[in-house]
């Protein structure tokens, strides 16, 4: 059975787990280090990388586990709501505040995430909300820090199998050569026959919204790079309201109300049929869900891991979806590209964004970072909210 998020904590802490940790990491001497600009992160935050790093969980065997985690009722106030909407106090202490596209993305220059105040959060939090993605360059943060603050905007998801920073569950490592490691065969074999013709699985173009199977999926989303390629390597994402709006008033009508089935990245066996092949863990959500802190209607679909429409045949599901894949993914007036350099943070809205990377650079220098997720609320539709661009004013 998974281990829960107090288990892991609890691991994490003691010194078995550490030494648990160091015989691994013994096991593995040709293992390669993690870049430069990462082991000076890591050294400065007290983080031993050089035995048993990263932290592999132990992957659940079995479907019905992994649906059943993090999946307790619980109530989420979004920090948003409590925001000043002019946001005086985050933008009144920055150097500069800079939108990169009309409808998606802000940098921020001048202040340290790690030092920010209650209220400043919760502008940010609002500031995301309303911009999808809000970037911050040259951040001294630790992974220890990065944990904090995404705490403050929900519960710290700790992924059941995906690589961690030791002793810090819940802060996911973004590194291929841990994943080239893993003891996921599926995932060890996607990475390891990655190439440049085929650097997404076939047809996905690497699209995708993170843990959508969750009862409760992210809000915010907060990637932090210390290491990355001096060209390539750049992050995409897309607006979920603006993809929305791109519809005719009619089409969203439609959409309105209906519910997608969204499935896991990872697929595990069947408790009640073990000898069946693994499969998905499948969660059904509002096609078009309402963000609490905005009270905009967004799309809420990715092509990675939503699979049909609930009450629909396939082939009518398929063909409404695809139409919509490509409206999110194929207007690049509502998306944003974003050039990474070393120490960046991206904190990003999950609820109301799809996002990729870039394969340009082939994996031919160690881009790494460490990635925190904050679970929001149980996806729902208000069907009195607005659009983006009706509650803007901006036009139908």
């Amino acid at each position: 059975m998974a281990p829960s998020v107090s288990e892991l904590q609890e691991q994490a802490a003691t010194p078995k787990f550490d030494a648990i940790q160091q015989i691994k990491g013994t096991l593995a001497k040709d293992i390669p280090q993690p870049p430069a600009p990462a082991r000076a992160r890591l050294d400065k935050a007290g983080i031993d990388y050089k035995v048993g790093y990263p932290y592999y969980p132990e992957k659940p065997k079995y479907k019905q586990e992994v649906a059943q985690i993090r999946a307790e009722e619980r109530s989420y106030v979004d920090p948003g709501t409590r925001a000043d909407p002019e946001k005086k106090a985050l933008f009144g202490a920055a150097k500069e505040v800079r939108d990169l596209t009309r409808h998606i993305g802000t940098e921020i220059v001048g202040l340290q995430l790690k030092d920010l105040t209650d209220k400043q959060k919760d502008e940010l939090g609002l500031l995301i909300a309303e911009r999808t993605v809000v970037f911050f360059r040259d951040q001294d943060l630790s992974p220890q820090d990065q944990k904090k603050l995404g705490e403050y905007y929900g519960v710290i998801e700790v992924h059941p199998q995906a690589p961690q920073v030791p002793g810090v569950p819940g802060v996911s490592l973004i590194w291929e050569e841990s994943y080239k490691r893993t003891t996921d065969s599926a995932a060890k074999q996607y990475f390891g026959n990655r190439n440049f013709r085929l650097a997404y699985p076939s047809g996905s173009f690497g699209w995708h919204t993170d843990l959508v199977h969750e009862p409760y999926p992210p809000g915010v989303t907060h990637l932090h790079q210390d290491s990355v390629p001096e060209v390539g390597g750049d992050t995409l994402w897309a607006s979920g309201y603006a993809a929305y709006d791109k519809l005719s008033p009619t089409f969203r009508k439609l959409l309105d109300g209906l519910n997608g089935i969204y499935r896991s990245a990872h697929q595990y066996l069947d408790k009640e049929n073990p000898d069946a092949p693994p499969s998905f863990v499948e969660r059904v959500h509002p096609l078009v869900r309402t963000h609490p802190a905005t009270g905009w209607k967004s799309l809420f679909i990715n092509r990675a891991m939503t699979v049909g429409i609930e009450g629909l045949d396939k082939a009518e599901s398929d063909a409404i979806l695809n139409y919509l894949y490509d409206v999110y993914e194929r207007n690049v007036d509502i998306q944003v590209r974003w050039h990474w350099t070393p120490g960046t943070s991206a904190l990003w809205d999950n609820r109301v964004s799809i996002h990729t990377v870039s394969w340009d650079y082939e994996g031919e220098y160690g881009r790494h970072g460490t990635r925190v997720s904050s679970l929001a609320e149980k996806p729902y539709f208000d069907p009195k909210s607005k659009s983006r661009r009706e509650a803007l004013g901006l036009g139908p």
